[in-house]
């Protein structure tokens, strides 16, 4: 099946225990490269999700990104720095004795001072159960970020594979033309060596047997029908990967290496008027599915 290795997902789950937001990037890549960013407190999960993620899939450079804030209902802390609030009133009794200052010292006063008052979040304690609660969160989190990831490589697969079919039909066609103009090209190549002949037979004596058979192993030489079979079984192996349920990337990158070799051979061994623009032609759109194939996972 053709999908591509690029997309992106970002999802936000939330319980009564935590929330937890997940976002995947994946890009090109030979092979399956994974890069997970996993809160240190939840580092047990990240094996886990390893297995999840090389079960979804089959190559590309995916990195998955994970933050957990987990719900905290207890009351903060309130200090008060008793030191630092005596010397303050201390400080204010000596200017009111002076005049420099009036009133007495408020709450208010207080509060604007964090040397005075500090406010701290309650510390929580390791819970190893509620812990275990969120792993489970985390990887529900992140296989419904993977099912939206796969749900946009498969559409902008269907795009790729509709391109690549495409010109898929273009090679058959062009394989034929190949065919057809290296046949017309062999068997022009008989006449003029059976007029050259003549020609000779004019001045030489020649033995006509072994003449026929140098006939028919120079016009072997340009015989292209082994290539044109390899290739339009190449071509049937394509379409068969590509509507099977499995990734297809690797593969088809092979079979246009197989396609390859075998359009240089048909150009260095075939002989006619159109087949260096046919080659030409065929090279150019198996270079253009070749970019394509570098985008199917």
């Amino acid at each position: 099946m053709i999908k591509s290795m690029t997309g992106f997902a970002s999802l936000t789950h939330e319980d009564e225990r935590a929330t937890i937001a997940v976002t995947v990037r994946a890009v090109n890549h030979r092979f399956l490269d994974l890069q997970l960013r996993v809160p240190h407190a939840f580092g047990d999960v990240e094996p886990r999700l390893r297995t999840l993620l090389q079960k979804r899939l089959a190559r590309g450079r995916v990195e998955v990104g994970i933050s957990v804030q987990v719900r905290d209902f207890s009351a903060p802390t309130v200090e008060l720095n008793l030191e630092v609030a005596q010397a303050l009133s201390v400080a204010i009794e000596r200017a009111r004795a002076q005049g420099l200052v009036s009133g007495t010292l408020s709450p208010g006063d207080l509060l604007r001072l964090p040397q005075a008052i500090a406010v701290r979040e309650r510390t929580i304690d390791a819970d190893p159960a509620l812990e275990a609660r969120i792993a489970v969160s985390i990887e529900a989190a992140v296989e419904q970020a993977l099912a939206d990831l796969d749900a946009m490589r498969v559409r902008e697969g269907g795009h790729l594979a509709a391109d690549l079919d495409s010109r898929r039909l273009l090679l058959v066609d062009l394989i034929e033309s190949l065919r057809m103009a290296a046949e017309q090209g062999r068997g022009a190549l008989e006449g003029r060596l059976r007029e050259r002949i003549d020609e000779l037979r004019l001045e030489f004596a020649v033995d006509h047997a072994m003449i026929a058979q140098e006939i028919v192993r120079a016009a072997a030489r340009s015989d292209i029908s082994e290539e044109v079979t390899r290739f339009r079984a190449h071509l049937a192996h394509w379409r068969v990967l590509a509507e099977g349920d499995e990734p297809c990337g690797r593969k088809l990158d092979f079979l246009l290496q197989e396609m390859n070799r075998e359009i240089n051979t048909i150009g260095s061994k075939a002989d006619g008027l159109q087949i260096s623009e046919l080659i030409i032609n065929a090279k150019a759109e198996l270079e253009r599915m070749r970019e394509q194939v570098q985008n199917v996972e």
